[in-house]
């Protein structure tokens, strides 16, 4: 079978969990097959030097080359997810976490879990005045009052944007329901930024709103080492803690009844 997203060939069990509050039980998904399909699309990255793999050769955008993983970038991570499409055939998933490059999407790759014309309207409703405070309070020093205040003024504003953002995110999962992320996150805590946006609730949400049946995934890291220290180009990291956990419970339920 031809991937909705043309698969590419195929090549530590890092496992992605969650729990779900709607069945009270915690969900996982194991790497399976898919660190081969891993390690085939490290090697057809390195060799291309560009994520625009479905770009004719010479034809790749230059904002897609890898050059940019090892700038201010500080590398990025990468996953795969091999399905079981409806008629019993295989296939790989590819996504990258977060933008690449200003880019939310790439032919050949994952999109993010919102409509992006819609997030760019809430965007750029809040934004730019979030810039111009930072500006202003650049040019003041650190102990006048009016700093203090256009600080508090850009803290709310930001605080106020990443929730009218994440209302945008709509995660669906492997019983048919969709949900916003708001009503889906279940960390200790406020949400971290960035949540929704790595690759294995990507992969997932697109599997789950496409009826294909994931059987393993895995997740890596290329580029220059992040400021953290935590991440090496090349190595294989499970989903992270902060970020997917609270959200992978509700992806991977009904997944069980699939497999």
């Amino acid at each position: 079978m031809t991937s909705p997203l043309a698969p590419f060939p195929l090549t530590s069990s890092s496992v992605c969990s969650g729990y779900c509050r709607h069945c009270g039980k915690n969900h996982f998904l194991k790497k399976g097959a898919s660190r081969k399909h891993a390690l085939t699309l490290m090697a057809a990255l390195e060799e291309r030097g560009c994520i625009d793999l479905a770009a004719a050769d010479k034809k790749t955008n230059p904002l897609f080359n890898l050059d940019y993983l090892y700038g201010p970038a500080r590398g990025q991570m990468f996953g795969v997810l091999e399905f079981k499409a409806p008629d019993g055939s295989l296939g790989v998933l590819r996504a990258f976490s977060g933008q690449y490059n200003g880019h939310w999407q790439v032919e050949g790759w994952v999109p993010p879990l919102f409509d992006e014309n819609e997030w760019q309207q809430v965007n750029s409703a809040t934004e730019p005045q979030v810039k111009e405070l930072s500006q202003q309070i650049k040019l003041l020093a650190a102990d006048d009052p009016q700093r203090q205040e256009l600080t508090k003024k850009r803290r709310s504003l930001s605080q106020q944007l990443m929730k009218e953002l994440h209302a945008t995110y709509r995660l669906t999962n492997f019983r048919g329901e969709t949900k916003n992320l708001c009503d889906v996150f279940l960390g200790p805590n406020g949400m971290p930024t960035g949540t929704g946006d790595c690759c294995a609730p990507k992969l997932l949400n697109y599997a789950a709103q496409h009826g294909l049946v994931p059987l393993g995934i895995s997740e890596f890291y290329l580029g220059r080492e992040n400021r953290s220290q935590t991440k090496q180009h090349g190595c294989f990291y499970p989903a992270c803690a902060g970020k997917c956990q609270p959200i992978l419970g509700f992806l991977l339920c009904g997944l069980d009844s699939l497999i």
